[in-house]
């Protein structure tokens, strides 16, 4: 058993687990009034300034070559800001089920832009269990009604573009985390694609009309008021964005894209589980079946990694 492997699966479930607790959040800050545009910009800011803090007594954390600022801080903000911008419009427009639906076709994607990208293995299994837990995935979040996942009213386009864009950027998130975190490392690496897309959506925001800083036109307010807000906020921060992707990255550095993806996909599990709990949210057979389908291709997964 190849210890190293191992450990990278089990840090990329971690990071899933602890991605599968935005959702709860999320909706605490819904609840509060919060405008859904502002969500991802706050919580992204607070984690970098928490970084900013550590890069205070770590200065050796700003000593980036040109190619980091360019690649990682440009093309991974990038990522990031359209990835925190797009998918709340996609939870808007097609809901929980059809984001995450739609979000979850990333394994297939960068099982296939792995091999074409980075020369990683595309086997036979690698392909099969990444279908596996998308079709898991769907199942789950719809409940078995997975013609119904994507039909809703005038936002429809937008919640389906929405979604595309966020399985997009988190398929290339995944990729680009593959190269830059063994150059740069983890906290660097982290560093830069925050700050780069705190600012980009500071930019884009403000471009059109919803500025983070500023009521949104229709009344919504684009930062958390109150302390239970920034408590929220705080815990977005350290949690699903700053603490994920440390485990994130710590998988990505030991094993392929490809799997990573495919452990991640716990993360609508354990939303799912969280709202059972927490809301008293049912869960059809098909919808068991689906978790089911989701764990069981990852434990296959893990046990392939965990051989090799």
């Amino acid at each position: 058993m190849n210890r190293t492997r191992v450990a990278g699966y089990l840090f990329a479930l971690a990071a899933g687990a602890t991605w599968g607790t935005t959702g709860v959040l999320s909706t605490a800050l819904f609840h509060g009034g919060q405008d859904i545009t502002g969500i991802g910009f706050w919580r992204v800011s607070v984690g970098v300034l928490g970084l900013v803090i550590y890069g205070c007594v770590h200065p050796e954390l700003f000593k980036v070559d040109l190619k980091g600022w360019l690649l990682v801080f440009g093309g991974g903000g990038f990522l990031v800001a359209v990835f925190e911008v797009a998918y709340p419009y996609a939870i808007t427009g097609v809901g929980v089920a059809g984001a995450a639906a739609l979000l979850y076709l990333a394994p297939v994607v960068v099982a296939v832009l792995g091999r074409l990208v980075l020369g990683e293995a595309l086997t036979p299994l690698r392909m099969s269990l990444a279908v596996v837990v998308m079709i898991g995935v769907a199942l789950t979040v719809s409940g078995g009604n997975v013609g119904a996942v994507l039909q809703g009213g005038p936002g429809l386009k937008i919640g389906i573009l929405g979604g595309l864009m966020a399985m997009l950027s988190y398929s290339g998130t995944t990729l680009l985390a593959r190269w830059s975190v063994p150059r740069y490392g983890s906290i660097r690496s982290l560093f830069l694609e925050l700050f780069g897309g705190a600012v980009m959506m500071l930019i884009f925001l403000t471009l059109f009309h919803r500025s983070p800083l500023h009521r949104a036109p229709d009344g919504g307010i684009p930062y958390p008021v109150g302390l239970a807000a920034w408590t929220f906020c705080l815990a977005q921060a350290v949690g699903p964005v700053v603490g994920a992707n440390f485990l994130f990255f710590a998988g990505v550095r030991r094993i392929d894209a490809a799997p990573t993806a495919v452990a991640a996909t716990v993360e609508p599990v354990v939303g799912t589980l969280l709202a059972l709990l927490l809301f008293g949210q049912q869960l059809t057979v098909w919808g068991w079946l689906g978790l089911l389908l989701v764990v069981g291709g990852v434990a296959t997964s893990y046990r392939s990694e965990a051989r090799d």
